[in-house]
């Protein structure tokens, strides 16, 4: 092929509030805010180490997309945490009054909570050995 792909970098995702988005990714995720001068007001890059989400405003005067559909669209997007570190979240959510959502997907367990627009994040943790799971 030439070239392999080394990490999922960002979803680019579109909200309402760019500030109110900003601060819930960081209260609500732990993810670092990344804003170089240079780009302007936005993207507003918000990081877990060196991949995550960029926010960019919403045009308000597009039309609606219906949420619930599951025609073609990004469904939601994940992050993963360590087994220890998905227990804590689960606390840190129950802290926060943060509804989520848990999910048995037999090899790994998630949970699903909405952000202030209404995106799905998933935290997912393997629940088996990484090296019986991502085999070549």
């Amino acid at each position: 092929m030439g070239f392999k792909i080394d990490f999922l970098d960002h979803v680019a995702i579109r909200v309402q509030d760019m500030e109110a988005s900003a601060a819930w990714y960081e209260k609500v995720l732990g993810l670092k805010r990344y804003q170089l001068p240079q780009w302007g007001d936005y993207p507003i890059f918000m990081l877990a180490g060196t991949s995550g989400i960029a926010l960019f405003p919403a045009d308000t005067k597009d039309p609606l997309v219906d949420r619930t559909s599951r025609n073609v669209k990004i469904d939601h997007f994940a992050f993963h945490v360590g087994r220890d570190a998905f227990e804590s979240a689960q606390q840190h959510y129950e802290s926060l009054g943060q509804e989520f959502q848990f999910q048995d997907h037999h090899y790994f367990h998630s949970i699903y909570t909405k952000d202030p627009d209404g995106h799905t994040v998933e935290l997912t943790t393997l629940l088996v050995d990484p090296e019986d799971f991502y085999r070549d």
